[in-house]
């Protein structure tokens, strides 16, 4: 299944996108909470910062509709979505019980299995394609 519209990735889908928003979320959630827990309190706040700017600053043209921020090829736009799941991964098994652990990683699975075309598309550079 692919999006249409014009600057929408042509595979990315309802279930990719809704489940790396949901890793997106535990990131921004859990990462902190479990960095804080980790090393000290200090730490949400520089972690929340960093983890919030990564996708919110970085985007690959024509990958969403959001345009703006810093043009960034593909493989590195692949790189902070593994960031993000690492984090979501990392805090959810650091600060969650282990059932919510459990789903945050099978949302994650699901994540990359469903947006295993988008990755290979951005792993090529993003190419344009002829619609």
């Amino acid at each position: 299944m692919t999006t249409d519209g014009p600057g929408v990735s042509p595979y990315d889908t309802h279930v990719s996108s809704g489940t790396r928003f949901l890793i997106e979320l535990t990131a921004w959630i859990a990462g902190p909470w479990a960095a804080g827990d980790a090393v000290g309190g200090w730490a949400v706040v520089p972690t929340l910062f960093v983890l919030l700017a990564l996708p919110s600053l970085f985007n690959t043209p024509g990958d969403k509709r959001t345009t703006g921020g810093v043009a960034t090829p593909g493989p590195i736009r692949i790189a902070i979505e593994m960031v993000l799941l690492a984090a979501a991964l990392w805090g959810a098994w650091a600060v969650w019980p282990a059932w919510l652990a459990a789903v945050v990683t099978l949302a994650g699975a699901v994540m990359l299995v469903s947006g295993f075309r988008r990755y290979r598309w951005l792993a090529a550079g993003a190419p344009t394609l002829d619609r």
